[in-house]
């Protein structure tokens, strides 16, 4: 078989896979997400903090691993949250799922649709509302990040919350992120941390440090999260 067959076909079992997804994927995420144990530690973390009169409601950027995405599904309940999401393909299957148990969509990346989206953005976090953000994402590589959210969080005066994720069984998939599916009746941990402010009167060169200090934190609670649900680490 040539190279350009196999391409071919590896193209159109993507397209398939994709259409399937959109049609099919939020009742199946729904129903598995239904039989999971959830427990979620530090949900007051994103709840509304006092803020200097004048400022505002207190928005939240909410930092986790790309790969972890499905495995918080079910802490949109009665949190005003948004999702970031890559203006790909990819992100079509990702928007149909997310707006179908309940999270508001807002699409972009730093290559496209990111003037558009950094509106949205600070629209809602300026109504008090919480932005989800994988900064590992959209292409990886997994669990590396650049200074970008740390710069959002500087110049909008948002705080980041990292976000430990980790389920007791799961099927991880052989994409850059290893995406994470647990399987049903899984127990499943979501630890919120604590706020993690970014002074607007730091500079440029104080930003890797934040970055490296956020990429720590999502670390912390990942490894607290796995001895929660009582399994072992996955990187």
């Amino acid at each position: 078989m040539s190279l350009f067959s196999r391409k071919r076909k590896r193209a159109l079992r993507r397209g398939l896979g994709g259409a399937l997804m959109r049609v099919f994927g939020p009742a199946f995420v729904r129903v598995l997400a239904w039989t999971w144990r959830t427990e979620i530690t530090g949900r007051e973390n994103l709840l509304p903090a006092a803020r200097p009169e004048g400022e505002g409601p207190s928005g939240k950027l909410i930092a986790l691993w790309h790969g972890r995405m499905l495995v918080g599904v079910n802490c949109a309940r009665g949190l005003s949250l948004s999702v970031l999401v890559s203006p790909s393909a990819d992100g079509q299957v990702s928007e149909r799922v997310l707006r179908a148990l309940g999270y508001r969509v807002i699409r972009g990346s730093a290559s496209r649709g990111g003037r558009r989206a950094l509106r949205e953005m600070l629209k809602e976090l300026r109504a008090g509302g919480a932005i989800v953000i994988t900064p590992d994402g959209p292409r990886g590589p997994r669990h590396k990040m650049n200074p970008g959210l740390a710069w959002m969080s500087r110049v909008t005066g948002f705080p980041v919350i990292p976000v430990g994720l980790a389920a007791s069984s799961a099927w991880r998939l052989s994409s850059w992120d290893s995406f994470t599916i647990p399987k049903p009746f899984a127990r499943v941990a979501i630890i919120f941390g604590d706020p993690i402010e970014v002074s607007r009167e730091i500079g440029e060169g104080d930003l890797e440090a934040i970055t490296e200090r956020i990429r720590a934190s999502i670390f912390e609670h990942e490894r607290r999260a796995f001895a929660q649900v009582g399994a072992r680490e996955d990187w």
